[in-house]
């Protein structure tokens, strides 16, 4: 199948740009109540899953035993931005298990933010593992690892315990199988798996609501979307699409990005999780069809749907900052 175009990129009264995509919102049950386009394609959720990955970090108890807040369980789960704030609390993390930076099997990278890679520039330092956006979430498996007595050591390897019992939680959860099959690298050099789109806004759907799951693990998915809707800033990062969408939502919607245009979100109080994949991997267009996406799923009157629906209408600016023309959700998105 070949998915629509579901995104435009205008300049003055012209298309400039096309993005095709699909997406799909499913409720607990496994009903369809939306799609559009290949749905059952599988695709590499990356860093859109990490709120399921972070998990075992509530159910075994580690973050009790760490005395972790919301905004530890944010980083968590978040591809952050390297400011400051970020690092700093990662390390607070780590130290916590009595672990450093060192213990980190992520990689080093400038951070996401740019104010945040001048400020390390002019201090004449360079980023370190802590700054890579990932830092929170392997910080959480270190916890897990040193809560349950495992040796950490080669945590991010296929065959580590950890990333056994991820891929047991991510079965569980998404209903879609994850093995050596569907198997590859992500950026921060744990394992990824391709599963259909369909599976991701199941698992999401099963998170907002905790159908399906033990009441161990309701109770862990609940703690986990609560702190990033509570805490977008560390899930995030400053004036970053999902900091920005989790505030104005005030609560009522968690939304996760991941690379190569995919997005992943829960809609607690209509019990509906959504997942979509911009065909191309931009993420311009996968924000605009995540936020259209979710304004059109909510009722038409609500205030949280006009906003939305702002939001998936970003400008394309100048220089100067003159506006010449927008990003859009095409007519059979919006």
């Amino acid at each position: 199948m070949k998915n629509p175009v579901l995104v435009e990129v205008m300049r003055g009264a012209l298309v400039e740009s096309r993005h095709r995509g699909a997406v799909v919102a499913l409720d607990a049950d496994g009903r369809t109540v939306f799609e559009i386009g290949d749905i059952d394609r599988p695709v590499f959720p990356r860093s859109a899953v990490k709120a399921i990955q972070a998990l075992p970090l509530v159910e075994s108890g580690a973050a009790e035993a760490c005395g972790f807040d919301d905004r530890d369980l944010a980083l968590a789960c978040a591809s952050h931005s390297g400011e400051a704030a970020h690092a700093e609390r990662a390390a607070a993390m780590l130290a916590r298990a009595g672990l450093d930076e060192d213990a980190l099997e992520c990689g080093s990278h400038w951070p996401l933010g740019e104010q945040a890679t001048l400020d390390l520039a002019r201090a004449g330092q360079t980023p370190s593992a802590l700054h890579n956006n990932c830092s929170g979430k392997h910080a959480g498996f270190l916890c897990v690892c040193c809560h349950g007595g495992v040796a950490h050591r080669g945590y991010s390897g296929f065959d580590h315990p950890m990333q056994r019992e991820l891929r047991a939680v991510m079965e569980q959860v998404t209903g879609a199988v994850h093995d050596r099959d569907n198997a590859a690298v992500d950026g921060c050099s744990i394992p990824t798996h391709a599963v259909p789109l369909r599976a991701l806004a199941f698992g999401f759907a099963r998170m907002a609501t905790g159908a399906g799951l033990a009441p161990r693990r309701a109770a862990a998915a609940t703690r986990l979307l609560g702190a990033c809707m509570a805490e977008p800033f560390f899930m995030s990062g400053s004036a970053r699409m999902d900091e920005r969408l989790m505030a104005a939502a005030g609560g009522r919607i968690f939304c996760k990005t991941g690379a190569e245009g995919v997005y992943c979100a829960a809609i607690p109080e209509l019990g509906l999780g959504v997942a979509l994949k911009c065909d191309d991997g931009a993420t311009r267009a996968s924000e605009t069809m995540l936020a259209a996406m979710l304004a059109k799923l909510l009722a038409a009157g609500d205030p949280l749907a006009a906003t939305l629906r702002d939001m998936a209408r970003p400008p394309v600016v100048s220089r100067r900052g003159i506006k010449v023309g927008e990003i859009r959700a095409t007519d059979v998105l919006a």
